[in-house]
């Protein structure tokens, strides 16, 4: 039983808008779902994602209007790494962010760092190595061979990485790698990694565009498993929630990272067409009821293919 890579990554908006404009027109992602946080209705849950809204390439939002900046600190993820295919995508990708007042740099190691508008930080790098289906968008300005193809890995602060090897390794069957500082979680479809970096002197606030949590990937069928092998292993947990688009369960790994197990379906398909994915708000059952209050206190916000067809 292994993890199948990232499912999702969520973090926090202050600015839906300028958040929804940042990763549909310029990183060329689609929005796969409009619909609501389950345990706070009053703000929205964005992903964005590939061009079939699958987990490995959603990266998710709350939006809790004018949140003031956070600050990554220990036991927070700091860093969102994408793949893309090919040197020549870190080439393409730095013309068109710095073009686009999204100035990018490249890291001592050749990959390529940036972040968002509200600054949250995120690192492209050209992977050749894995067999792993791309995960990636259509967008008229963005090249196929070009384009983001999923998610490689977090990079965290911990002030003691190993804390966290016995729960990543015993419990998740992650590998670790030889200095005992990132951890690969793959299964049969695909892989992704953490890596724990040492944290910054100033205590981390978690607020706009800090990451809330990460999710690692499982399967329907192994779900339950999952749930009981954290209990199993004494580690303190959500037990499985219904999202009606998936199943989750949460816990803190040992540095303090917020961590979700999350299965592969149904998929935002069981409300809307796949040709409709993010034309509309969309709610789980126990809300549909409340929709047009729901409605009412969201962020106006486009369809952002609608808008590029006009």
């Amino acid at each position: 039983m292994q993890l199948e890579g990232i499912h999702h990554i969520t973090a926090i908006t202050g600015d839906a808008r300028r958040n929804l404009d940042f990763y549909t027109r310029v990183l060329g992602l689609r929005l796969a779902a409009k619909t609501v946080n389950q345990d706070d209705p009053s703000v929205y849950h964005l992903f964005y994602a590939d061009e079939l809204g699958r987990p490995g390439a959603e990266l998710t939002f709350f939006e809790y209007p004018g949140a003031i900046p956070g600050r990554p600190g220990a036991g927070m993820v700091h860093r969102i790494v994408w793949r893309v295919g090919a040197p020549e995508a870190l080439d393409f990708w730095q013309e068109r962010l710095n073009a686009l007042e999204a100035p990018a740099t490249r890291s001592d190691e050749g990959s390529l760092l940036f972040a968002d508008p509200e600054g949250l930080a995120h690192e492209l790098v050209a992977v050749t190595d894995v067999d792993d289906e791309p995960l990636a968008a259509e967008h008229p300005e963005i090249p196929q061979e070009h384009a983001l193809q999923g998610f490689h890995a977090v990079r965290a602060y911990s002030a003691v990485p190993q804390r966290s090897a016995p729960v990543l390794e015993q419990v998740l069957h992650a590998t670790p790698s030889a200095d005992g500082t990132s951890w690969e979680l793959r299964g049969a479809r695909r892989g992704g990694s953490i890596h724990l970096d040492p944290p910054p002197a100033e205590p981390g606030r978690q607020s706009g565009s800090s990451v809330h949590h990460v999710a690692w990937g499982t399967t329907q069928a192994d779900h339950p498993r999952w749930q009981e092998r954290l209990a199993q292993a004494g580690v303190p947990n959500s037990g499985v929630i219904d999202r009606h688009y998936f199943h989750s369960i949460y816990f803190r790994e040992p540095s303090g990272v917020l961590f979700e197990i999350a299965d592969d379906g149904p998929g935002f398909t069981v409300d809307v067409p796949l040709e409709e994915l993010g034309s509309k708000v969309i709610l789980p059952p126990q809300l549909e009821r409340h929709r047009a209050e729901i409605e009412a206190r969201l962020t106006s916000l486009p369809d952002p293919r609608a808008a590029r067809v006009g």
